[in-house]
């Protein structure tokens, strides 16, 4: 192993601890076995216009889902000419004048979502932390409505990014670990926070930059 090699797995392991640490003390079940994540030197780190892309397109699908009328969003769609933006999956949601409601609700957790890819785009201060609360919906909306350049702040540095990936994938895992145990999470984690921020950090860092609908959240 080289020097940069090295430097790289030190890189990797200190950010576990960094992360266990921090479960550690909010009261939240690790998993020491659980692989490193990659380095900044294996990643793919979306372009600043592909991420504001995919975060209007994220809004618009969870306005939908909230309850904002069919004819609205088609207006919207048209007007903005945001038609390719949205994935297959989203789109037969767009398309949809009368989705169920399981299918609105799916659609309004992407909210959470979209909020790791506002706060990527440095709209947000600070870490995003444990995924513990719903973000805010009234701020990411307007911001993302009235905007006129979404890209103006660039983005947020690999390492930030692998902070936050790192983080949420050892929420993830005391998530799912809970729920085959068939016990409550320990700590203050959301569930549903959780599973958003995971998607959309991975698809952010995806060594192979998949598409949306192929984000692999696996831990």
């Amino acid at each position: 192993m080289d020097r940069t090699e090295m430097d790289s797995f030190d890189e990797t392991i200190a950010r576990k601890q960094r992360s266990e640490a921090v479960l550690r003390a909010a009261g939240v079940s690790i998993n020491p076995h659980l692989p490193l994540i990659e380095s900044e030197g294996e990643i793919f780190v979306r372009s600043p216009r592909e991420v504001a892309e995919r975060l209007l397109a994220l809004n618009i699908v969870a306005v939908k889902g909230e309850g904002l009328e069919q004819e609205i969003i088609e207006r919207i769609v048209e007007e903005r000419g945001i038609r390719p933006l949205f994935s297959p999956l989203e789109l037969v949601f767009i398309d949809d004048p009368d989705p169920s409601e399981h299918d609105r609700l799916q659609f309004v957790w992407r909210y959470e979502a979209a909020w790791v890819l506002f706060w990527s785009l440095n709209f947000v201060q600070g870490p995003l932390g444990l995924p513990s609360h719903l973000c805010d919906v009234p701020m990411l909306t307007e911001t993302v409505r009235d905007s006129a350049n979404l890209t103006a702040n660039g983005t947020r540095s690999a390492r930030e990014l692998l902070d936050e990936a790192d983080l949420i994938y050892r929420c993830a895992w005391a998530i799912r670990q809970a729920g085959l145990d068939r016990v409550t999470p320990v700590g203050s984690l959301a569930p549903g926070v959780t599973m958003e921020r995971h998607y959309a950090l991975n698809w952010l860092i995806d060594p192979d930059g998949s598409d949306w609908d192929d984000v692999d959240t696996s831990t």
